[in-house]
């Protein structure tokens, strides 16, 4: 019973800080998509996590001295990342009738991406979590509580990138195109937050939550953006 209960506390823990940012995200979305697709997006990212921690693994050792090539594995495992949330997205949603505005990209990449975040969480809390007790938790939830404003953020908003592009790519068809800007802006965001959090997390957490806060200004701009297009291109 109590290996049970464990279970149902880590992957509940897990889930917390995603929820909480979908439903923040899904807030900007003036037409809500079907509760069922936001769900097939979020599961289809969380299966994505994967074969991403296979070839995140491949990466690794095919990085012969990784101190000596730390940028190189740094964006490389924020590129991998990047491309299978959008694979998740794309080959989730990407043909349903119901994705049919420009803002429905950014909503679903976002949903895609917290997906493929819970699964990170239920790693790192499952590590914390070897048997209930209360410094367990306790220690899971501040663990989690960092991840908020942290790496479950970033997913979000990293993909807010590549669903405005995929958007811009769609209503100009030159989807291709834009997608493959989109992963790159999103993948420098990516590598730009670990490489604050590599030299920084030992000190002071203030440059890389504000490193964020500053792409969720950017990100919550996009949202507007493609609400004005949204009424040159109601269906796209």
């Amino acid at each position: 019973m109590e290996v049970v209960l464990s279970y149902i506390v880590t992957f509940a823990l897990a889930a917390v800080p995603a929820l909480i940012w979908l439903v923040f995200f899904l807030r900007e979305d003036i037409h809500p998509e079907p509760k069922k697709l936001i769900a097939i997006a979020f599961m289809a990212g969380a299966v994505a996590s994967i074969p991403v921690l296979g070839l995140q693994l491949l990466f690794q050792n095919l990085v012969a001295s990784p101190l000596h090539n730390f940028l190189i594995l740094i964006i490389g495992l924020a590129l991998i990342e990047e491309i299978f949330k959008f694979i998740a997205a794309r080959w989730s949603i990407g043909g349903n009738p119901a994705f049919d505005e420009p803002v429905d990209a950014m909503i679903y990449m976002i949903a895609a991406a917290l997906g493929f975040a819970t699964i990170e969480n239920l790693f790192i809390v499952g590590s914390e979590l070897g048997y209930l007790s209360f410094a367990t938790v306790l220690s899971a939830v501040s663990t989690l509580g960092f991840r908020f404003i942290g790496a479950t953020l970033l997913h979000s908003l990293a993909s807010g990138v590549v669903g405005f592009t995929w958007a811009q790519g769609k209503i100009k068809k030159r989807i291709g195109w834009y997608v493959t800007i989109g992963i790159i802006v999103a993948t420098m965001l990516h590598a730009g937050f670990n490489l604050l959090i590599y030299q920084y997390q030992d000190v002071n957490m203030l440059y890389p939550t504000l490193f964020l806060a500053c792409a969720a200004l950017f990100i919550l701009k996009d949202f507007d953006v493609l609400k004005r297009e949204e009424a040159e291109h109601p269906h796209f």
